[in-house]
């Protein structure tokens, strides 16, 4: 299941670029804790868990934001990008997501709404960082 969510915060898009960190966007999403941080060659991985969860992400700055992918946990597929436009006297911040379970559609639409959710939590939480 696809889900976009999107926000215009009144900082200039090199100031929301720098507070676009892989471990802060995982703590805003709100779901999860950062358990772990390793660099590696071109990407981040980032270890989060909780609620007997454990997810394992791999993180990949852009010219215009980052994007991650599960590479472990619970479901077939999460890939997520977070973009950041300039617009007006401010900027445009953008978060897609693909969430797929493995499981009957309802599965999906379910984790799509979930998804959905933890993306409004972190660029909100985006906003008040700027």
């Amino acid at each position: 299941m696809k889900v976009e969510t999107s926000r215009f915060v009144r900082a200039p898009p090199a100031v929301v670029q720098r507070i676009l960190s892989p471990v802060a966007l995982v703590e805003a999403e709100g779901s999860f804790d950062v358990r772990g941080v390793e660099d590696g060659a071109g990407e981040t991985l980032v270890h989060a868990g909780g609620y007997g969860v454990e997810l394992l992400l791999a993180f990949e700055e852009r010219e215009d934001g980052i994007a991650y992918t599960m590479r472990e946990g619970p479901l077939d597929r999460l890939e997520t990008t977070v973009t950041v436009a300039p617009e007006d006297e401010g900027s445009r911040i953008t978060a897609r997501s693909v969430v797929v379970t493995g499981g009957p559609a309802v599965f999906d639409r379910l984790a799509g709404w979930k998804r959905r959710g933890e993306l409004k939590r972190a660029l909100a939480a985006i906003e008040e960082q700027c």
